[in-house]
């Protein structure tokens, strides 16, 4: 069981860092950061198309890695 896990921890990681580093940057430097997080924390900015994806993506294999993680500590006692 503890390696099944292992294996599909890995997996698991190997996709989320994947997802991740193909998400389009939201800002532009330290103006973009000030001014472009108030924009999507309002809403102003609607994800679409790809970007949805991707973020639903990271969001399923997020809490995939932290289900697993409390599976592998709890299986490892």
């Amino acid at each position: 069981m503890h390696t099944a896990l292992t294996i599909l921890l890995v997996i698991v990681c190997i996709a989320l860092i994947t997802v991740v580093l193909l998400q389009e940057g939201k800002s532009n430097g330290l103006s973009g950061a000030i001014s472009g997080g108030a924009e999507t924390l309002f809403g102003k900015q609607k994800t679409r198309g790809v970007d949805l994806i991707l973020l639903r993506t990271t969001i399923v294999l997020s809490v995939l890695f932290f289900i697993i993680m409390l599976a592998l500590t709890y299986f490892k006692l």
